[in-house]
């Protein structure tokens, strides 16, 4: 059996989950989030591109729905002990096979979970699931309960997460040596995804982030890749991942010589990630770290510039997107507590100049000061 963790660190979660449950006073819960199931049981699959879900019964007991494609995957990979399938035919409605399932699992008129808000749950899947099950019981939205529990790393988790940092690093030193003018992107991307996957590492959640020129000032992966001119700017966003676990780091390296606007935008990018340290703490907010971040770049004339999100929780994720729900942003209560693992990037996007800069990298939190996972410095990078 494939399982990254002892059979005492589920016990464990699946214990928090039933008090968590208990506490909202949920009989079951229906997982979509394929973060959910594999942070509770381990299944690690991508097939939740098609109709699956756990339910999770107040009792402690689980069954995974699913296609029969992903039933040795789910014995190989899990501690799910029932697997029940629903079969591909025309017109099928898995969501009638759930319901056959809750009311043999005796929860009809129950108090059920639901998470909604997932890449697991379609509005097609939401909308053929509330139409089966309007009637069935009390259906209640809880998209963020599971995420939340997983905010808090155990030792374990906190291990594969470190690991990851160290697999950034590695990718970033990949990297270095051929970011130079003339350089192909191509060459470059495929250094720090092979230093990954070459150092027993997974495939992201989501795509590397690559681009250089105008493309530098882009927040997203696109197809398409360009050589390196002798003055140049370079945006990557990568991360490092041990059993999904992820550890992000964002830098913009400036190829040839530097301008004034790019040593700016730098020390306001530097100023920023180093005053949100102060508050990367317990007892702080995100909503405090997304403050600190706007008055830095705001009294620095960069408004405009700058992105209204700082950051993010991470940890056991799958694709499309390596955020987690929790988000550095204005006004949000979520307090930061010791062991959680938090990416904060400084981006800055003058589309005016058309000069593009970055910073990020994830931290560890901690009693005190956090720890960054990356040993690389927080220097400007240029060729």
């Amino acid at each position: 059996m494939a399982l990254h963790f002892e059979l005492s660190e589920f016990d464990a979660r699946r214990e928090r989950l039933l008090a968590k449950m208990a506490e909202e006073k949920l009989d079951a819960l229906l997982l979509f989030a394929q973060e959910s199931m594999y942070w509770l049981t381990g299944y690690d699959t991508f097939g939740y591109c098609f109709f699956q879900t756990l339910v999770v019964k107040s009792d402690g007991s689980m069954t995974l729905l699913t296609r029969s494609a992903d039933l040795r995957q789910a014995r190989n990979t899990s501690i799910i002990e029932n697997v029940l399938l629903w079969v591909d035919r025309p017109n099928a409605d898995p969501t009638l096979d759930l319901k056959n399932l809750l009311s043999d699992l005796d929860l009809l008129g129950a108090k059920i979970g639901v998470e909604y808000d997932t890449h697991g749950m379609t509005g097609r899947v939401a909308r053929l699931l509330d139409n089966q099950l309007a009637s069935f019981g009390q259906m209640v939205d809880a998209s963020y309960l599971v995420s939340t529990l997983r905010l808090v790393k155990s030792p374990a988790e906190i291990a594969y997460a470190r690991k990851a940092g160290q697999l950034a690093d590695e990718a970033l030193d990949a990297a270095l040596p051929l970011i130079k003018p003339g350089a192909d992107e191509a060459a470059i991307l495929a250094a720090m995804q092979g230093a990954v996957l070459a150092g027993g590492g997974d495939y992201p959640a989501n795509e590397f982030i690559i681009g250089s020129g105008a493309d530098a000032l882009l927040c997203r992966y696109k197809a398409g890749r360009r050589v390196l001119d002798s003055k140049d700017q370079l945006t990557l966003e990568w991360a490092g991942v041990s059993a999904h676990y992820h550890a992000a780091m964002m830098r913009t390296v400036v190829i040839g010589e530097q301008d004034f606007r790019q040593k700016e935008l730098y020390s306001a990018c530097l100023q920023n990630l180093t005053a949100i340290e102060e508050v990367l703490r317990p007892g702080k907010t995100f909503g405090d770290v997304f403050d600190v971040h706007a008055r830095v770049m705001d009294e620095r004339g960069l408004t405009r510039h700058r992105l209204n999100s700082c950051g993010y929780s991470l940890g056991a994720r799958f694709s499309p997107s390596w955020m987690e729900h929790q988000m550095f942003h204005s006004g949000n209560p979520q307090e930061i507590t010791a062991d959680m693992t938090l990416f904060v990037h400084m981006i800055v996007m003058d589309s005016d100049s058309g000069t593009a800069m970055t910073l990020g990298q994830t931290y560890l939190t901690t009693d005190g000061a956090p720890e960054p996972l990356s040993r690389h410095s927080l220097d400007l990078l240029t060729a």
